[in-house]
């Protein structure tokens, strides 16, 4: 890619879009920043800042108003997905639908050669294949967050912040005079102006009263709405025992919230629907790291297909708080390979009789 080429960085006003974009221009690159319009709050605010950032490094900025596409393909399926009993991952559903959707090709359509992100993660190339990497820096790996883009998106990408770690990105951006405060990061939930209750509650999602109920079918308590639980949660059940009750399971179909002890939260399989591979095994069952969530420590396992996109995973060690509607993430050493969506835990322990 030679120095002429046009890239558009997808800036946030934030330090890793700051870093990346200088970093492409130190390079040679000819840098276009773009700016996603997004029903956020503290949009303004947000414009400002990226807006300051463009014209200290001196690149032309367009802003692209998502802002529809954004509340349909997100938020909806994120409201959506609490009223039937999962917990969803907007920031998954973002960047495959919208910023390396949408956006992507946006850019692409405005003369752009490739779209470059903040993302710490790296890019490796395996024949006519694109690959996602780990992060050298554990602490700040995003790749599970890139884990449903497809080659043809991989393909198009750039992630100029590959081989570096946030301290390094804070350092480089103070050199140059740019002061980001450390402690600022941006939310998990980009779109959530309060807490998640009070959000659902806003979209439509109003009390609706059910059973907390133990594993013998007892009813222990009320509920005002399963979306304000979330599976592993403690805090809040208001069941006094000796030892902590725990969220296990939500029950869409019954508006039952399903409590355990501790030792209930632990499952060895799961199945994945909505199964995808950056790289096909040669051979089933495969044997690799798979991630649960983006904070979760990866963990060994083993997965065969069930067919029709479906697959079931058993695990080395039992897993805790396996949760419906999150990702299911699988590596080979630091290479992302595939992911599936989480249908649920499997209570057993896999057997000769019903494991691969």
């Amino acid at each position: 890619m030679g120095t002429q080429t046009t890239i558009g960085m997808a800036m946030s006003g934030g330090v890793d879009s700051t870093v990346a974009a200088l970093l492409l221009k130190e390079q040679g690159y000819r840098v276009h920043g773009f700016f996603m319009l997004l029903p956020v709050p503290e949009l303004s605010q947000q414009q400002e800042r990226v807006a300051a950032v463009a014209r200290l490094l001196d690149i032309p900025l367009t802003l692209i108003d998502l802002r529809k596409a954004f509340t349909a393909t997100v938020i909806h399926s994120f409201i959506k997905a609490y009223r039937r009993g999962l917990t969803p991952n907007p920031c998954i559903c973002c960047n495959q639908e919208i910023k390396l959707g949408l956006f992507m090709e946006q850019l692409l359509a405005r003369g752009m050669s490739k779209v470059a992100t903040g993302h710490y993660a790296r890019l490796h190339k395996s024949g006519n294949q694109n690959l996602l990497r780990r992060s050298p820096d554990p602490r700040k790996d995003q790749s599970y967050f890139l884990c449903r883009l497809a080659e043809r998106q991989r393909a198009r990408l750039l992630l100029p912040l590959a081989g570096w770690n946030k301290q390094d990105t804070y350092t480089r951006a103070r050199a140059l005079g740019m002061d980001f405060p450390e402690s600022q990061e941006s939310q998990d939930v980009c779109f959530l102006p309060r807490d998640l209750p009070s959000f659902l509650l806003s979209q439509g999602l109003s009390p609706l009263a059910g059973e907390i109920v133990a594993p013998d079918g007892s009813c222990l308590g009320p509920h005002q709405g399963i979306w304000n639980y979330t599976i592993g949660q403690r805090r809040g059940l208001g069941i006094p025992d000796a030892t902590p009750w725990y969220v296990i399971g939500l029950d869409a179909r019954r508006n039952r919230v399903l409590v355990g002890k501790e030792e209930q939260l632990f499952s060895s399989s799961l199945r994945v629907h909505g199964l995808q591979w950056h790289r096909r095994p040669a051979l089933f069952p495969w044997q690799g790291t798979v991630q649960l969530r983006s904070r979760h420590r990866s963990a060994r396992g083993k997965l065969l297909p069930l067919g029709r996109g479906r697959a079931q995973v058993w695990f080395d060690q039992p897993q805790r708080a396996i949760t419906p509607g999150q990702y299911a993430a699988f590596y080979e050493g630091d290479k992302l390979v595939g992911s599936g969506i989480i249908e649920g835990p499997q209570p057993i322990t896999p057997t000769s009789a019903d494991s691969p």
